[in-house]
């Protein structure tokens, strides 16, 4: 299925306490992204760290995002695993709390094939009647889902697109070459937001509209109305925060800079770590030089 998705989405932080989820602060930072134009909300995806959520702490944050947004944008719920029977469980759940879609990572440590990554998201989207959205992030998951597999997995009838992070845009291109028509192609990683979208991306899933959704509304706004000198200048001045919050594993930088911005997001969940202090420096330089209002 094509034109599920379009636009910009933000992969959403889980702001906690010591207690457990923040969701008053979540609030706000729900609030900050449909006060400036963000087109979805991408709930429990990697950026959320809902691997180090309580079962009971993922359903609350499904309900809340669903009722807080109140279709004021799109809630799209991260469901994978590395256990599809789990994955069908947590999309069904997703579903049932009023998502409007899911995102579905690949398998990852125990590595299947491509025929594997094929019947993994065929089950999924058997199961469930909202839009599913594959993600490919080798990087994270070490399995790639190449070019030819998506193009198998875009006949499913509810698969919407795929959420690029292959970071190998030769490999990007060609899975826009073979799926065109069947589904979408997404951004997943924000310094190849502008290229993507220049090259028939529908949308940016991105970790810096967390900070700037904003910009990274316009950017998106400029690339897919080909003002693509607009879109280039815009995004020159975006690499500095999107390479600053990357500087450590997501979300480490971007929870520092939701605080320096006035948030109270806490920080991420061990095994992950505050920010270190040099990366945290050059991310609120990185901020205040793109003209961000720096409170902390």
């Amino acid at each position: 299925m094509i034109g599920f998705l379009k636009g910009s989405a933000t992969a959403m932080i889980t702001p906690f306490t010591d207690g457990g989820v923040n969701l008053d602060e979540y609030g706000r930072t729900i609030e900050y992204q449909i006060e400036n134009g963000t087109d979805a909300l991408i709930v429990l995806g990697t950026t959320g760290e809902p691997a180090t959520m309580t079962e009971e702490e993922k359903e609350s944050v499904i309900r809340y995002a669903v009722e807080k947004c109140a279709n004021r944008c799109k809630v799209i719920v991260g469901t994978g695993s590395n256990c599809t029977e789990k994955a069908v469980a947590a999309s069904k759940r997703a579903q049932a709390l009023g998502a409007d879609g899911v995102l579905c990572v690949t398998p990852y440590y125990n590595k299947c094939t491509q025929n594997g990554l094929i019947e993994y998201y065929r089950a999924i989207a058997s199961a469930v009647s909202v839009p599913v959205i594959c993600y490919n992030v080798p990087s994270r998951t070490g399995v790639n889902l190449l070019p030819s597999t998506m193009a198998k997995i875009a006949e499913i009838d509810n698969i919407a697109g795929i959420k690029d992070a292959c970071g190998n845009m030769a490999s990007t291109l060609e899975t826009m070459r073979l799926v065109r028509g069947k589904c979408d192609v997404y951004s997943g990683e924000d310094a190849l937001n502008l290229p993507i979208l220049a090259c028939g991306g529908t949308a940016v899933i991105s970790v810096v509209s967390n900070l700037l959704p904003r910009a990274v509304k316009t950017l998106t706004q400029y690339a897919l109305e080909g003002k693509l000198n607009e879109a280039r200048d815009l995004n020159d001045r975006l690499l500095p925060v999107a390479t600053a919050c990357f500087s450590e594993v997501n979300p480490i930088p971007v929870k520092a800079g939701m605080n320096m911005l006035g948030f109270a997001v806490g920080i991420p969940r061990a095994p992950l770590t505050e920010c270190e202090p040099q990366n945290a420096q050059k991310l609120k330089e990185a901020l205040t030089a793109f003209g961000a209002e720096v409170k902390a």
